[in-house]
């Protein structure tokens, strides 16, 4: 049968906060029998939008960049605070994870049960309380959710398919989830999640001619490691390179450079987060 995911575009999200205001619109205030307890108006972030800076400024040759992740309940097929809920919390045959908001009731303890910290404790009705995929509108018959809805990039996407097809939609897209080695089988799809997840090496090529420093667009920039070429690309127009989706803290990588009419030139890098090496003058 089919069954709810939500795929996330990280390269699309612009930190607009509409989709959480949206869920907060919809849960505020409002009581939902049988799925919600009004959402506190303070504290609570069903759906949390994480923010990452990659790069620095770099004497006069700035390279940054910007990711925002929305996170939410990843309605797990194998929820750990199902399995401690005992009944409170319950896998609906459509995927939806729900938290039964009278059985749980004094339950604080579920807090803790989610490895990706998306339940949050409703003091004033003493219930713990996720974002669960507005599943009372899922049953009115609404094929997207508030946050899907009010999104304006398109960034958010509900997603009603088979399993089968859903698997090969991840694999075909490339599509990530959050902590995988948790192996909780989550339900969110992340696209582009390397910008947040990933770092870089990048940088800036010059040289100077008749007394004029000018960038180098062409010119040849391998990234090695171990004395090993592992990517190689020219420098644009500017004289920019980015050698993208690396992991973090994995070490030594020399960058080696070549340009018609100029030494070889080779700088170290010592990869933790992302770095911008600056400007390379050859």
């Amino acid at each position: 049968m089919k069954k709810w995911n939500m795929i996330i575009d990280v390269a699309e999200c612009t930190n607009c906060n509409l989709c959480t205001l949206a869920t907060m619109d919809e849960y505020v205030g409002n009581d939902w029998p049988g799925y919600s307890k009004p959402m506190p108006k303070h504290g609570h972030k069903w759906i949390n939008i994480l923010q990452k800076e990659r790069g620095q400024i770099t004497g006069n040759a700035p390279m940054i960049d910007i990711a925002y992740v929305p996170t939410l309940c990843n309605h797990c097929d194998d929820a750990p605070c199902v399995t401690k809920g005992a009944g409170a919390v319950t896998k609906r045959a459509d995927g939806i994870v729900l938290i039964d908001p009278d059985k749980a009731k004094g339950r604080k303890d579920l807090v803790d049960a989610c490895p990706y910290g998306h339940i949050w404790w409703n003091e004033e009705h003493q219930v713990p309380q996720a974002f669960n995929f507005d599943a009372h509108l899922i049953d009115q018959g609404w094929q997207q959710t508030r946050g899907h809805q009010s999104c304006p990039t398109g960034a958010m996407r509900a997603v009603y398919i088979e399993d089968d097809a859903m698997t090969r939609k991840a694999k075909d897209e490339g599509l990530e989830v959050m902590r995988p080695e948790l192996n909780t089988k989550p339900r969110v799809y992340y696209r582009n999640l390397w910008r947040y997840s990933k770092c870089f090496i990048g940088g800036s090529v010059s040289a100077e001619a008749n007394g004029v420093v000018d960038c180098v667009e062409g010119a040849t920039v391998r990234l090695l490691r171990n004395g090993r070429p592992v990517a190689e690309l020219q420098s644009d127009n500017y004289g920019d390179f980015k050698f993208d989706r690396l992991d973090e803290n994995s070490g030594a990588y020399t960058v080696e450079i070549e340009a018609q009419g100029h030494k070889k030139k080779t700088v170290a890098a010592e990869l933790g987060v992302s770095i911008n090496l600056g400007e390379i003058r050859l």
